[in-house]
């Protein structure tokens, strides 16, 4: 674990060489979530994972409730630790940061994973829920109000038959902090909607969707290819909105091959005789 001025803890999840998966969690989770799937990744991908502020060992250091504030500080500690640029992935939560980080830093962020997400912002209701269960988490200053979101998180076929996805989703959320995840709901609440930022994304993304997820569900999913320039969708049968969760391996070939789509657009041109041309002409 690294801890950095920014006040982030990051994690290397898988070894590598090159631009690394930069993986951000889904709330209210840390970056645990993302072991089994990075484990997943090809070989020679570097993987690295990061706790948002307020969640796992990262702190809040006084942040303002916003998810601006949030890509800043994901910015500034992988700059600090020599990371020039990142192919950015993030599952709900995570996506919204993902989007806030090419928005705010585009020069970073060479290619985009948007998980079980949406680019667009919280419906009226959405946004007076997350302040509902802010304020109890707040008032009780237990997590005891999202003790409850593995049902909601998990497909009807992990219900089924993951069984034992139940609790370990509930340890993981009992080792958050209540004011992690008050902060947390109130900084998703008051996003805006970036889908413009992904018509703008000059770069390859990958749109990845549980085909039973009804918290940002595939037509969420497709509304986002749609938008970007270079998008591929992924939708994911069998599983809900922790699709890296319940299915590791599914999640790992799509970010493999953003992966990949990314190194081939940085990879330089090959001009005609280095694929075997037989010409003694050189322009």
């Amino acid at each position: 674990m690294t801890t950095t001025p920014a006040a982030l803890a990051t994690y290397p999840l898988h070894d590598g060489g090159g631009t690394p998966l930069v993986l951000l969690h889904a709330f209210p989770l840390d970056h645990r979530m993302w072991a089994a799937a990075a484990r997943a990744l090809p070989p020679g991908v570097r993987a690295i994972g990061v706790d948002l502020p307020g969640q796992g060992h990262s702190e809040l250091s006084g942040m303002r409730a916003r998810l601006e504030d949030v890509a800043d500080a994901v910015y500034g500690t992988l700059r600090d630790q020599g990371e020039g640029n990142g192919v950015v992935v993030g599952l709900s939560m995570g996506g919204y940061v993902a989007l806030a980080l090419a928005e705010r830093h585009p020069g970073f962020v060479v290619g985009l994973g948007l998980v079980d997400t949406k680019s667009t912002a919280d419906t009226d209701q959405a946004r007076a829920n997350r302040l509902r269960v802010a304020d109890a988490v707040t008032g009780s200053q237990t997590i005891d109000p999202v003790l409850s979101m593995p049902s909601t998180l998990l497909g009807p076929t992990s219900a089924a038959e993951r069984r034992e996805l139940f609790p370990q989703l509930e340890a993981w959320i009992r080792a958050q902090s209540p004011t992690g995840v008050a902060w947390a709901q109130r900084a998703m609440a008051a996003r805006p909607d970036r889908t413009e930022v992904l018509r703008s994304f000059r770069g390859p993304v990958a749109v990845v969707v549980g085909a039973e997820d009804t918290v940002t569900t595939p037509d969420d999913a497709r509304h986002m290819a749609e938008a970007a320039k270079d998008a591929a969708l992924t939708v994911v049968p069998r599983v809900g909105h922790l699709s890296a969760v319940e299915d590791p391996s599914s999640v790992a070939a799509a970010l493999g091959l953003l992966h990949r789509r990314v190194a081939e657009q940085a990879a330089p041109p090959r001009w005609p005789w280095q694929e075997g041309y037989t010409s003694t002409a050189r322009p």
